[in-house]
């Protein structure tokens, strides 16, 4: 039996009768006082420790330690207990820690003594690197700043300063919880370190202060857009990953950043005035993207004719029509005019652009059947982690109204997972409207299983937003992400970690349609997605060396989440993590054995929309990734290559798989008929052949490599088998082409694929 601590009891407040209890028996048989008691007790006694659940009502944890540290001297000590899912993400400081519930009850009395411990023989605080010891800037208040900012705009005026300068507004976005009751002195103190940290690449002209709106000032002279935007993005990770110290605590807070322009601000005041506006702008997607103030981008009202409005209306109700038939005449009767324009006077190219279309179909199904061979050899993570289970965290993005019918089973799922250490479910969703019944159930099932967090993010409008705003929240070591409609196998977590703790950075699983009898769309994805994650996914990561993360079920190391985020100004935010991730050297895994269970789109109109989002993603992805890929440091010759075909190659395809046709036009025109043409030119034969075997040789890849529940339904592979040689595989390339002119166009509506519950 331990020796008590002899001294002032220990107050327990606000923990449930069950829990309590666990708590109590142990401490009383090791000795130790303890009392129950209210929050009104914090400051009728003197207290050696307090144990408290990690929030009571009208009280966060944070709020609880400075509430604690403003009272008696020298302050108790704080234990928060409770389920790993509702315990803060901020890791222990000096005189405080937490304790994840159930624990044996050893490890609660001993976790009591080390705290004990530390509040009677406190150490001295915990320095900051030597590199940050001493701040090389003095941090301003805001009136001195505004007379700087002053200054400078009039050196910028006059001409007497080269290029621009920026006024910076810096705000860390969770330190508005708990502001109140967090102190002046802990607040200046976290401020400190912001300028310390902000010192670090400063140059010796830039000035800081600290905001009188809670935030932190930067004035960056004589410098470019560019190079502000490069300066500022260092800082948004280097603080997003520094653990500050907050009231004893250490935490890792969101920094939002927002910059204008100072030359052609009207005076120094609009220039901050702009700048917090952009900082608020970068509030709403904490994806550490710093926003630069535009403006407002203002355009000449036109009154329109009575034609315009006609045609804007005819255009509007049959926008796709329109655009497949334009991308159509771009894509068959522009070419075919080139070669009979050409042709006609003497400078016939259709026999050149000919073998480069063979040369390049036959490429590209050569690399199809290598992707399927290699995809044959399973390869499954080490049987054992390479470290004990960590705690984990899952986050669920939804949009409440569109997955209001599918949420609460998706939750329901995600409470069967099975896994040995701590596990946390967020569900980050964000809505138009207050939804009480749904929103009231989410928080029972919260109640009835702690794991289970709902958080609704008041600010957001996309997934990217959802994901960012619980990062802050998340207290696993790694996070898997899913959208609304998945439903993970209850083994995924410890498949996830056994990759993860064996080096990979990202973990890709398998999404399988779970509602493929629902129509005929249905069934056609389902197979198709089989296509995907059981062939394409993991044959194209070893033939390329580096896979990628696909915006569900894939599992990811937390620090890297945090470091990257999601960016929510991209259509497919997924996929640009994945290269950012891909380029730093990260590794991703993909495994088709990692399987989550979602919905597929029910209609071609949903389908439709779907894949117009996804086709117009990758082509930002593709404009934005492609040079950046071929001078990254950290990619080989051979990943180099593969970015190359994943990323130009994908947006070229749909335009060259189709010259064919112009070119047997403009033969037909030089021969006088389509009879007279020679169609038994054996390249031609062979190129042909070989191309149209591409197609069934991956339904065969699909079907051995397939999910052992869709291999029942035989039917469906021949049906798609149909579906794809008939329309579908041109279809997809119709929607890649139509993507194309819609971007050119600046259409860049987000929708949302419409949610209906799984057909039983």
């Amino acid at each position: 039996m331990p020796s008590p601590v002899l001294g002032e009891p220990l107050l327990l407040i606000g923990l449930s009768s069950s829990l309590a209890a666990d708590v109590i028996s142990p401490l009383t048989a090791a000795g130790y006082k303890v009392q129950l008691g209210t929050l009104a007790h914090l400051s009728r006694g003197r207290w050696q420790l307090v144990i408290s659940a990690p929030s009571i009502p009208g009280l966060g944890s944070m709020e609880l330690l400075a509430a604690l540290r403003e009272g008696q001297h020298p302050s108790p000590g704080l234990l928060l207990v409770g389920p790993a899912g509702q315990l803060p993400p901020l890791g222990d400081g000096p005189g405080a820690a937490c304790i994840a519930w159930p624990f044996e009850p050893h490890e609660l009395v001993g976790r009591v003594q080390a705290l004990l411990r530390e509040v009677q023989n406190p150490a001295p605080p915990a320095p900051l690197p030597e590199l940050l010891a001493v701040s090389r800037l003095p941090v301003l208040d805001e009136a001195a700043f505004l007379d700087e900012l002053m200054s400078e705009r009039d050196e910028l005026r006059a001409g007497r300063a080269p290029g621009d300068s920026f006024v910076v507004a810096l705000r860390l976005n969770e330190l508005d919880q708990f502001r109140q009751r967090l102190g002046t002195s802990s607040e200046a103190a976290l401020w400190q370190q912001v300028a310390e940290l902000t010192g670090l690449d400063a140059m010796a002209d830039e000035k800081l202060a600290r905001g009188g709106q809670g935030d932190f000032l930067m004035l960056l002279p004589g410098t470019s857009r560019r190079q502000a935007a490069f300066r500022l993005e260092a800082l948004s990770s280097r603080l997003a990953n520094f653990p500050l110290q907050l009231g004893g605590q250490a935490a890792r807070l969101s920094p939002v950043l927002g910059y204008c322009g100072l030359r052609r601000s009207p005076s120094a005041t609009d220039g901050l005035a702009r700048a917090r506006d952009a900082a608020r702008q970068s509030a709403l997607h904490l994806d550490l993207h710093p926003v630069l103030w535009q403006g407002p981008k203002a355009r000449p009202a036109r009154q329109a004719g009575p034609v315009k409005i006609w045609w804007s209306r005819i255009y509007t109700a049959q926008a796709l029509f329109f655009q497949y038939a334009i991308t159509m005449l771009l894509g068959l009767g522009l070419p075919f005019l080139v070669y009979w324009g050409l042709g006609s006077n003497g400078y016939d190219i259709s026999t050149g652009v000919y073998i480069f279309v063979v040369v390049a179909l036959t490429l590209t199904s050569l690399s199809i059947w290598a992707e399927g061979l290699l995809a044959l050899r399973r390869e499954d993570p080490p049987p054992e982690p390479a470290s004990p289970y960590p705690s984990a965290s899952a986050i669920i993005a939804a949009y409440l109204p569109n997955e209001a019918p599918i949420i609460e089973a998706t939750v329901a799922a995600f409470l069967r997972v099975q896994y040995p250490a701590p596990l946390q479910i967020i569900l980050a969703y964000n809505t138009p409207r207050d939804m009480p019944d749904i929103e009231e159930r989410l928080r029972e099932m919260a109640r009835e299983d702690p794991r289970f967090v709902p958080m609704r993010v008041q600010t957001s409008t996309s997934k990217a937003q959802n994901v960012n705003a619980a990062l802050p929240y998340v207290t696993g070591e790694f996070t898997a992400v899913f959208d609304a409609d998945h439903q993970p196998d209850p083994e995924s977590f410890r498949r996830g970690w056994r990759w993860l703790s064996h080096g990979a950075d990202v973990v890709q699983g398998h999404c399988f349609i779970r509602n493929g009898a629902a129509s005929w769309v249905a069934k056609m994805v389902a197979i198709e997605f089989e296509q995907i994650y059981a062939v394409s996914h993991p044959g194209r990561a070893r033939l390329h060396g580096f896979g990628i993360f696909g915006g569900s079920n894939g599992y990811w190391r937390t620090d890297l989440l945090r470091e990257l985020r999601m960016h929510g100004f991209m259509l497919t935010e997924d996929i640009d993590s994945s290269m950012r991730a891909v380029v730093r050297g990260r590794r991703i895994v993909s495994d088709p054995y990692l399987v989550s269970r979602e919905l597929a789109p029910e209609t071609l109109s949903a389908l439709t929309k779907q894949r117009l989002r996804w086709a117009q993603g990758w082509l930002q992805i593709s404009l934005k990734w492609v040079i950046p890929a071929l001078r990254a440091r950290n990619l080989t010759v051979r990943q180099k290559l593969g970015m190359l075909q994943l990323l130009a190659w994908r947006e070229v395809y749909p335009w060259v798989s189709m010259q064919i046709l112009p070119l047997i036009a403009w033969w037909a025109v030089q021969a006088g008929s389509l009879a007279r043409i020679d169609w038994l030119v054996p390249l031609f034969v062979v190129t042909t052949l070989f191309t149209l075997s591409t197609g069934p040789g991956q339904i065969l890849f699909t079907y051995k490599l397939a999910d052992p529940q869709l291999k029942k339904h035989p039917s469906w592979f021949w049906f798609y088998t149909m579906a794809s040689t008939l329309f579908y595989a041109g279809l997809k390339n119709a929607w890649n082409r139509i993507a194309h002119y819609k971007e050119w166009r600046g259409e860049t509506a987000w929708v949302v694929t419409p949610r209906v519950k799984a057909k039983k």
